[in-house]
């Protein structure tokens, strides 16, 4: 039985009676060197909001730079158990983790991944030993949710599903064609196309015979781009729907209105009032890391405060639980990954993708 964050928050507050909380210790591993340093200064940026903003107990942050390579993660482990942190947030990419792991591990520190993806960080959970949990998607996440939101949504339609020839464009149109085939579906038109080309006048021309309606393309924005314009010019009614590829700019032919894109959220906003105005104070642009930082520093906290020591390292299984967090409520699974998939299905409206529920 999962039992609400609050209500583990108030036994943990009955076991401590008397007893006041400590400062917590938090770590945070982020890029802030080389090419990801921007990135970087997007998680320090929302994790020290977090430890400036939270209190009773209060944070305190030991910012440590991963370099986003093995030898930076490494160096980053070190420093982060030299202060006796209690948990570890951050992490972008996967070499600074896979080095920072073993070393966390013989310390006893658990870590909370902001935005490593690589599926066999969690995937090797029992096998490593690591302790970590996944705030952000697995790299299979994508194609699992294309496949299921999209032959849900076009079970009644006529839809086709082409590729660029890539490695990406193929795994991901490939997870939708195989979803389809289970749900008893099949599409109209299958075909890979010559990607960056200047028109796709023969492509559209195919799929119009076909009597396709909707299209997934397995490509970039910019060959999506320029089969929206052909298919205007041809007069052809498609739905174009592809990944999280659609969220780079297309180039000089915009994306035609209407289009689906399948990601996760952009957290650019949040309806936490007191993290609001601690970002407002502190002049934090919210963007790109900054609310997932902030919400990894909230899960250490909450699970460092449900401890009948509070002062110790994190210790217990995260999984199953929910905390409560500016990006939403939070679970994880049994090898520490997010246990509701994150990614949604957007609708572009001329200007901007925004959520939406297919008719």
């Amino acid at each position: 039985m999962r039992i609400p964050i609050r209500t583990l928050g108030a036994l943990a507050g009955l076991v401590l009676a008397g007893h006041a909380f400590a400062e917590l210790r938090i770590g945070l591993a982020a890029p802030l060197s080389g090419p990801s340093a921007l990135l970087g200064e997007q998680m320090r940026a929302g994790a020290e909001t977090a430890a400036a903003t939270l209190r009773d107990p209060a944070v305190t942050l030991e910012v440590a730079d991963d370099a986003c390579t093995a030898d930076g993660g490494a160096r980053a482990a070190r420093q982060l158990v030299a202060a006796r942190v209690q948990a570890v947030v951050g992490f972008l990419c996967g070499e600074a983790i896979e080095a920072a792991m073993p070393i966390l591990k013989d310390a006893g520190i658990p870590t909370i991944a902001v935005g490593v993806r690589t599926d066999s960080l969690t995937d090797r959970k029992l096998r490593t030993g690591w302790n970590v949990y996944r705030l952000g998607p697995r790299a299979d996440s994508e194609r699992e949710a294309a496949g299921q939101l999209l032959t849900r949504q076009w079970e009644r339609d006529l839809f086709a599903i082409v590729d660029d020839g890539t490695i990406y464009g193929r795994e991901l149109s490939e997870s939708v064609r195989l979803a389809a085939e289970q749900a008893g579906l099949k599409p109209v038109f299958v075909d890979t196309f010559r990607p960056q080309a200047d028109n796709q006048i023969g492509l559209i021309g195919r799929l119009k015979r076909a009597g396709a309606t909707h299209v997934f393309v397995g490509g970039d924005a910019g060959d999506v781009a320029v089969m929206g314009r052909d298919a205007a010019e041809l007069e052809a009614d498609l739905v174009f729907a592809a990944g999280e590829t659609l969220r780079m700019p297309p180039g000089d032919i915009p994306l035609a209105a209407g289009t689906l894109m399948i990601a996760p959220p952009e957290w650019t906003q949040t309806s936490d009032p007191v993290a609001n105005a601690a970002f407002a104070e502190r002049r934090v642009l919210v963007a790109g890391y900054v609310l997932p930082a902030y919400a990894a520093v909230e899960v250490a906290r909450q699970a460092l405060m449900q401890q009948a020591s509070p002062e110790a390292v994190l210790t217990g299984d995260l999984s199953g639980q929910e905390f409560s967090t500016v990006i939403g409520p939070v679970a994880f699974d049994a090898k520490g990954d997010l246990a509701e998939n994150p990614y949604r299905l957007f609708r572009f409206d001329g200007t901007d993708f925004k959520p939406t529920v297919y008719p």
